[in-house]
Parts: C-alpha cells; sequence; structure tokens
C-alpha cells in the first residue's frame, strides 16, 4: 500500500502557524517581487480570486473582502516543510519527498499491522496538526498513481474528510468515475485535449483503455499512468532521477535599475546559482547563455542575449563569471531601464568523463569551488562569495507583505509575555 500526505494549501497554511490571529481569516501569498497570487486558503478560494493573477489587478478585490496579504516566506516554507516530512516518515518504513509539501509513503513492512486505514490516515492527520499546526490530507492507494488519486479526493470531493482509501474495485471506481483526466497524476493540459478529441473525460473512462494503444498514441509514460490506474504497480522510488540537461537563474528586478554595475551584480549572483547547482550533480556546461531585458511595458523594448562558448566544460564559479566579464559589454545598453536578467548553463555533461583541449589548459580547480561549496552548505547560503556578487538593495525582490522568519532568524522568534 502507498499513501500521498499533501499539505493543504502550504504557503498560506504556513504563515498561519505562528500567526492564530489570521487563521479564521482569508490569506493570500504572492509570487516574487508580489507579483501575482501564488497561492490561497481554502477561506480565500470561496472569494473566487483568480489564481496566479496579477496582484494589481485583485487587489481591490482583496481590500474589500479584507484578506490577509503575505509575500513569499521561502525559509519560513523549507522549514516547516522540513519538519511536517520528519514527522511524516515516522508512519512508514519509506518515504520519498515528492515536493516541498507533498511525501509518499510505503508500507512493505506495516500492511499486516494496520487494521483501518481510514483511521491511520487520520492518525497522521491529527500528529501533524499537533506538531506544526499544518493541515494535511492523506490519500492510500495500490500504486502511486492511486495514491495520488485517493489524496485529490481526500482533498476535493465531496464525502471524504481530509482521508480517502483505495483498497478494493469498488473505492478505486467510485472515485475515479468523479475524477477528470487532468486531476490524474501525470496528465498534462496538451494530453487532456488529445484525450477529449478520443472521447476520454474521467479518470475511469482513461483506466478503461487499452495500455498498448495508449502508448501507440502517446507514450510509455502515459501507458504506465493507465496500469497504475488499473493497481499495476509501476513506478519505483529507487530509479535514479534524470540530471537537468539545463539549469537556469533568473529574476525580476524590485525596482527598474540602469547602472551597469548592478546589473553587473545581478548577473554574477545568478552565476553563483547556476554554478552551486552544477556542482551539485557533478555537471559542467558547455555554454553560458546570458540575458537582460527591459519591462515589455516600456515604451521601447530591449532584449540582449549572448552565447558564451567555453573551450571546456566547466563549473567553476570563477571562470563563469569572467566570461560574463568578456560579454557583458555586448548586453549592456546606456539608458535602458533593466526589468530582469539571467543567466542559463546549456549543453550540460558529466563532470566525471571529461574529454580535455590538448590545447588549453584546465583551471577549474575543483579543491576550491568544494571548499567553497563547504563553507556555504555548513554556515548558510552566501557566506563566502564573489567579491564581484556584492549584495545590491536595487535589484532585490519587493516584499512589501513578508512575514517574520519565525524559525530561522534569531530576532524573528516568537515571544510569549506571560502576566
Amino acid at each position: 500500500m502507498y499513501a500521498l500526505v499533501d499539505a493543504v494549501s502550504f504557503y498560506a497554511s504556513a504563515e498561519k502557524v505562528f500567526d492564530p490571529a489570521i487563521r479564521s481569516k482569508p490569506v493570500v501569498v504572492l509570487t516574487n517581487n508580489d507579483g501575482c497570487v501564488c497561492a490561497m486558503c481554502p477561506i480565500a478560494r470561496h472569494l473566487n480570486i483568480p489564481k496566479f493573477g496579477p496582484y494589481f489587478k485583485v487587489k481591490h478585490l482583496l481590500e474589500q473582502n479584507n484578506v490577509v496579504i503575505r509575500s513569499s516566506n521561502y525559509a519560513l516554507y523549507a522549514d516547516l516543510s522540513d519538519k511536517m516530512m520528519n514527522i511524516i516518515g515516522r508512519f512508514c518504513d519509506t518515504q520519498h519527498i515528492y515536493s516541498i509539501d507533498e511525501s509518499f509513503l510505503n508500507f512493505n513492512g506495516y500492511t499486516s499491522l494496520i487494521k483501518d486505514w481510514h483511521e491511520y490516515g487520520h492518525t497522521i492527520r491529527r500528529t501533524v496538526w499537533r506538531e506544526t499546526k499544518l493541515p494535511v490530507g492523506v490519500g492510500f492507494g495500490p500504486t502511486p498513481t492511486l495514491a495520488k488519486a485517493a489524496n485529490h479526493a481526500a482533498k476535493k470531493l465531496s464525502g471524504f474528510n481530509g482521508v480517502a482509501v483505495i483498497d478494493n474495485e469498488a473505492s478505486r471506481q467510485a472515485i475515479l468515475q468523479r475524477m477528470s483526466c487532468q486531476d490524474v497524476w501525470g496528465i498534462g493540459k496538451r494530453l487532456v485535449k488529445k484525450l477529449k478529441i478520443m472521447n476520454i473525460h474521467t479518470a475511469w473512462q482513461l483506466a478503461q483503455q487499452n495500455p498498448k494503444t495508449i502508448r501507440r498514441a502517446f507514450s510509455v509514460v502515459v501507458e504506465r499512468t493507465v496500469n497504475e490506474l488499473n493497481g499495476i504497480t509501476c513506478l519505483n522510488w529507487d530509479d535514479v532521477r534524470q540530471d537537468k540537461r539545463e539549469i537556469y537563474s533568473t529574476r525580476s528586478f524590485g525596482e527598474r535599475i540602469s547602472e551597469p554595475t548592478a546589473l553587473k551584480t545581478a548577473l554574477i549572483n545568478h552565476i553563483t546559482i547556476v554554478g552551486r547547482k552544477l556542482r551539485a550533480q557533478k555537471s559542467v556546461t558547455k555554454q553560458l547563455y546570458i540575458f537582460a531585458a527591459s519591462s515589455s511595458h516600456e515604451d521601447i523594448f530591449y532584449k540582449k542575449s549572448f552565447v558564451y562558448q567555453f573551450t571546456t566544460p566547466t563549473n567553476n564559479t570563477c571562470i563563469m563569471a569572467n566570461a560574463l566579464s568578456e560579454v557583458f559589454e555586448q548586453i549592456y545598453r546606456p539608458a535602458v531601464r533593466f526589468y530582469k536578467c539571467g543567466v542559463g548553463a546549456l549543453e550540460l555533461t558529466s563532470q566525471q568523463f571529461q574529454q580535455s583541449d590538448l590545447f588549453d589548459q584546465r583551471s577549474d580547480n575543483p579543491q576550491l569551488m568544494n571548499c567553497l561549496d563547504a563553507i556555504n552548505t555548513r554556515y548558510g547560503k552566501g557566506m563566502l562569495s564573489l567579491a564581484s556578487s556584492k549584495l545590491n538593495e536595487r535589484w532585490h525582490m519587493n516584499r512589501d507583505f513578508l512575514s517574520p522568519q519565525y524559525t530561522t532568524r534569531w530576532r524573528d522568534i516568537p515571544k510569549i509575555y506571560c502576566e
């Protein structure tokens, strides 16, 4: 048996953990630079606030309904996620953390000990709430895809109180018949359109299809989804995840910038992020994509990009920063009010298997990069950085509604006064 434990509106719920005064109020969380609504609690959903709609378009609606607005507090979310996952992991013998708020559980050694899966699910929910004050939904099923379907039922379908179980043919059919194809794990919007043409609208109709026919029409991934909907396990958590083929770091500025030093500093910070991610998956890059652009709403839109080709693939932050210095003048233009910039590592290969260049002596210095990563891992990201990446407040994100970082910053630790 598998289970999927998923937090309910995780970002919005996390904002309520250390602020009991807003637990009964509608809460929305905004994306980077307070641009769009990315999360909302169940209370706010009833107000028909469009998700991922621009904040300035719904600002009046939020004010009318006294909605509590919060900027994304990633440090708080990451810490609460760690606590939640540690609690959930106590209830199974194998745990697979799928995302910041989702965790798959496998009960190979527990099946004979658990007599009532519904009660076990409620025990998980009560424990997570008691120790973190985060609401979660729990779905059980004989395959990961069916566990995901049960979790959807637990949170979205009527008749379930936060826990749903698919453990027989009747429960499988009852839940899949009430789910559309787009609610099935791994079925995207494009696939849904093609399935509708084939007159396949519900998850139950999809499960009734011949897997081989589906494979010829779509892919082996959709074939596996059909098998999983029929109780045949095809996913294995021990499978090695494929490394990323491209790695990007991009972000818009908190306010427009025109100075070359500020733009270059921002780009070097993106290079630092890309370099760290490359080394984390033991990859090197052959090409570095660098771009900067003004807003499309400016009178004159400007965007310039450059692809730097390395003679020898690298993941050294210093070498990539030097590459930026060589091409920066081709990207920067005076008087342009830059709104966004970014860096991408292209054509990634494994650092283990390298073809050296006869005429180019390597200067990667992996020992230096290992030391840099070790220090930043131990003492926090950014503790040690390039001098040219000195932080500039002007290009930092706008986070006007940021809540305190209650668990990761000393001055934000909650204080309790007893009289």
